[in-house]
């Protein structure tokens, strides 16, 4: 599934350990583009509302499918178990109405202060620059917040938006790679790179 990134970095015990802490003690995020909030048992018919539109999942290699109420509390459970040890956060946006309608999935490598997002927003809502300014916002938690240092993102050859949104954020493409499917087979992918130094960069010139 998630691989990370291509350009590998070393860290000290100590950046190891408060990039799993700050993994670990994450509940969430007020943003621009709605409230952000960690994932538990209590979203799964929201999740599954949300995945089951093609035009939201489709694109996306790492889901799992088919969509179901079990598989959709699996991964959550999954992303769950995986906060605890330290490696990721998956958080759904909320609407003024409390209904889900997007999600971000932070995979962190923590001994190497590395990350990578995923994610998507519901459809009536993927012109409007919603998921754009939610991705940069995710960025920003990344790496100021969590203390990643290292982004790599991919997206499928023929997604055209989401690689115009990551171009348009600042990532440095770095050629393609293979995305490995749930299913275990590979989807070639558009691969990106970011550092925090270039990130607060761009930030600063804004």
């Amino acid at each position: 599934m998630s691989a990370p990134p291509l350009t590998l970095l070393t860290t000290t015990p100590e950046e190891e350990a408060s990039i799993r802490a700050a993994v670990r003690e994450a509940r969430g995020l007020s943003a621009l583009s709605g409230r952000r909030v960690c994932a538990d048992a209590s979203h799964v018919d929201g999740a599954l509302a949300l995945l089951a539109d093609p035009r939201v999942s489709e694109p996306i290699y790492d889901l799992p499918r088919p969509f179901t109420r079990e598989t959709i509390r699996a991964w959550i459970e999954t992303a769950v178990a995986r906060q605890a040890r330290g490696e990721g956060i998956l958080t759904f946006s909320l609407d003024e109405a409390g209904e889900i309608v997007g999600y971000g999935d932070l995979v962190v490598w923590p001994d190497r202060a590395s990350g990578e997002i995923g994610g998507a927003m519901r459809a009536d809502r993927q012109s409007a620059g919603q998921g754009a300014r939610g991705f940069v916002e995710m960025t920003d938690w990344a790496f100021e917040i969590i203390g990643i240092r290292l982004m790599g993102l991919t997206a499928a050859l023929d997604n055209v938006r989401s690689q115009r949104m990551i171009d348009g954020a600042g990532f440095v493409r770095m050629g393609e790679r293979d995305s490995v499917r749930p299913d275990g087979t590979a989807r070639r992918s558009v691969y990106w790179e970011l550092t925090r130094e270039a990130w607060r960069t761009m930030r600063g010139a804004r």
